[in-house]
């Protein structure tokens, strides 16, 4: 029977670290929590799980990621954010492929079920939000990607997908998902910036965002979630907005810095 590692890294995750490490019990050979400096109960409890915790400054989260990726004592790596577990089912497919051999040419995927706010979001292009987060490490590594990393592997690997969701508690309040909104916005304009991707003007910084909305409120179904699904669609929305704004003013931030010839 294949090992598998479990890597989670944590900053400040009092609030989940203790239901995500509770689902690998059993499933999970080994566990490897690598943190960023917590201040809060994160290591605390971490420790009363008895797991691997080891403190690492803050590499991004590609980086973060495969240093805890070369800790491991198995090849087969399972990844996961401190603010998701396994859900029942998912739990029997990970034990049924140990049983039956994982397979060094494949990655495995899941479907990743979003709690807002107390409401499962099933609709507003949430779900299925299929992942790769089983692989093995010698054909498998995490992209350079500054935001929304994504496992990178070799062109003879094919992508298998368990049954079973992973469960991931996003925000639990309106104040987290707006915190949430100007961090990951920074970082998605400046890596839009970094490409050189455009923008234009005040028009179409709102076409694109009015299109988020009605994309994910309409035809996406997020109407079906009610009125949690208004407030996902609403602030991606927000998002959508924010990000190519915050474009714009690299841009002209960059025009100004412009030393004259």
């Amino acid at each position: 029977m294949e090992k598998i590692s479990a890597i989670i890294i944590t900053h400040n995750e009092e609030r989940n670290i203790g239901r995500c490490l509770d689902s690998l019990q059993g499933v999970a050979d080994e566990i490897w929590v690598i943190d960023s400096g917590s201040t809060d109960k994160t290591e605390e409890i971490c420790r009363k799980k008895g797991v691997n915790f080891i403190t690492q400054n803050w590499l991004g989260y590609s980086a973060q990621k495969n240093y805890g990726n070369q800790l491991a004592q198995n090849d087969w790596i399972l990844s996961l954010d401190a603010d998701e577990a396994l859900s029942p089912e998912l739990q029997e497919s990970l034990l049924n492929l140990k049983k039956n051999a994982l397979l060094s040419n494949e990655v495995y995927s899941v479907n990743r079920l979003t709690n807002y706010c107390g409401k499962w979001i099933r609709h507003c292009g949430w779900y299925p939000d299929t992942k790769i987060r089983l692989f093995n490490r010698n054909t498998a590594q995490w992209n350079k990607a500054k935001i929304h990393e994504e496992v990178e592997y070799l062109q003879n690997c094919s992508v298998q997908n368990l049954k079973g969701d992973l469960l991931h508690y996003s925000y639990y309040n309106l104040h987290d998902h707006l915190k949430q909104i100007n961090i990951f916005t920074d970082l998605t304009a400046e890596a839009a910036f970094q490409k050189g991707d455009k923008v234009s003007g005040i028009i179409s910084i709102v076409f694109h965002a009015q299109w988020k909305f009605i994309r994910d409120y309409i035809f996406k179904l997020g109407f079906l979630d009610g009125y949690a699904g208004f407030l996902v669609c609403k602030y991606s929305a927000v998002a959508t907005f924010t990000k190519y704004a915050k474009l714009k003013q690299l841009y002209e931030e960059q025009k100004k810095n412009k030393v004259p010839c």
